[in-house]
């Protein structure tokens, strides 16, 4: 069955201009045929983004500071492409986890939008981007204890728990992907109105991508205040 993806309205008051790119699929099989190189080139061409020091003074990371400026924060927390531009720029690049995320890590470096992803098996009812009213048990990746989320940070929510914190900062092992997930939603965020035709972009990479690497064909949508949600679809 279908699942929505809705944004509520707290968080367009907040970021009127934001809009996120949703690109779901199914995969019936777990197919690899990435190249061997992608992260290393993706990597590379990261750089491009982040000339200038101290890294806040590029635009595109310039840009997402401002956002996060809106609303709650966890002390340190920076718009999750910043902190993959950041490790490029300091020779710490990004390393393989699973094809699924590699594939979206890699279009991310290259086009600079935080991109992240939820197995949609995994994701309890209907995913929504909202303003916490309340603190919450968040169980990050690779961490033993649960983190409290923050009255008025943005989180994405299923119908149980957090799945994400401060847009797609952090994401929970909740809904994390693996290299055995078949039901897939990916979440491209843009602040910029300017860098809409980058963000399409982005979106088109990344189908494209999922498509010859790992044999992924997906459907997209666009979410913003005008189409406030959609479904999320699932082919079986």
């Amino acid at each position: 069955m279908s699942k929505i993806f809705s944004v509520n309205s707290d968080v367009w008051q907040l970021i009127p201009e934001l809009e996120i790119g949703i690109v779901s699929g199914y995969r019936q099989e777990s197919t690899d045929k990435a190249p061997a190189d992608l992260l290393i080139k993706a990597n590379q061409q990261a750089l491009k983004w982040v000339t200038e020091d101290p890294i806040s003074a590029n635009p595109v990371i310039k840009s997402w500071r401002d956002t996060f400026q809106k609303f709650k924060t966890k002390k340190g927390a920076h718009c999750a492409v910043e902190n993959l531009l950041k490790r490029a720029k300091q020779g710490k690049a990004v390393k393989p986890i699973n094809s699924l995320v590699d594939v979206y890590n890699s279009v991310s470096l290259e086009m600079a939008f935080p991109i992240g992803g939820f197995d949609l098996d995994k994701v309890h009812g209907n995913l929504t981007l909202l303003v916490a009213t309340q603190s919450e048990d968040f169980w990050a990746i690779g961490e033993n204890e649960p983190e409290k989320t923050i009255v008025g940070e943005i989180i994405y929510h299923d119908d149980d728990s957090v799945l994400t914190r401060c847009l797609n900062w952090r994401d929970s092992i909740t809904s994390g992907l693996t290299d055995n997930t078949q039901n897939v939603a990916f979440l491209i965020e843009n602040n910029n109105p300017q860098r809409h035709a980058d963000f399409q972009a982005a979106i088109d990479l990344l189908q494209e991508r999922l498509a010859n690497f790992l044999d992924l064909k997906t459907t997209t949508k666009i979410v913003n205040q005008k189409q406030i949600s959609c479904e999320l679809l699932r082919t079986l």
